[in-house]
């Protein structure tokens, strides 16, 4: 899940809600939005293989 931050740069967070806190977890912030759909991509591919 990205979301635009007010700063322009991109945040990539957890799909699932953190239970401990009750909010998502952040994956990381990018620059543009497709360096974050890259390292999204990154991810599924590596909780697959």
């Amino acid at each position: 899940m990205i979301r635009k931050l007010p700063s322009g740069k991109y945040r990539l967070y957890s799909r699932s809600i953190n239970p401990k806190t009750g909010k998502r977890r952040n994956l990381g912030t990018f620059n543009t939005r497709t360096e974050a759909v890259k390292h999204e991509r990154e991810i599924q591919y590596f909780k697959r293989h």
